[in-house]
């Protein structure tokens, strides 16, 4: 999906980076940041959506090379967590949706999550 397409469906604001005009294969919702790094198909471009604005949730991203991330319920990210991610490349949005809503919106325009290891 692109990134512009995302943008309008979770009616985000750009925090930091110029959203190029990319496509995005998967989206992860998640705030525990382990969980990240297990389930992110390697070499996929991924939105990363998150109630996270520390700038550990950058450092994940850039281990898990996500290029996007979407803070969820408006939140902005810390100083220290936005000029991380202009030294890195990364785009930073934010939305009023909250995660799951967030999600759902993506999710019903046919964004397909990350299907990571599985726990029976």
């Amino acid at each position: 999906m692109n990134l512009g397409k995302i943008r309008q469906i979770l009616r985000a604001k750009v925090i930091t980076g110029s959203p190029p005009d990319r496509e995005i294969e998967v989206c992860c919702a998640c705030d525990l940041m382990s969980e990240v790094l297990s389930c992110v198909p390697t070499g996929s471009s991924c939105l990363l959506l998150t109630n996270l604005t520390h700038f550990q949730t950058i450092r994940t991203a850039e281990i898990a090379e996500i290029p996007v991330i979407c803070f969820v319920r408006g939140r902005k990210p810390e100083s220290q967590s936005t000029e991380l991610a202009k030294k890195n490349g990364l785009v930073l949005l934010s939305t009023y949706f909250s995660l799951y809503e967030a999600s759902g919106r993506l999710y019903q325009e046919g964004m397909p999550g990350c299907n990571g290891p599985r726990v029976s």
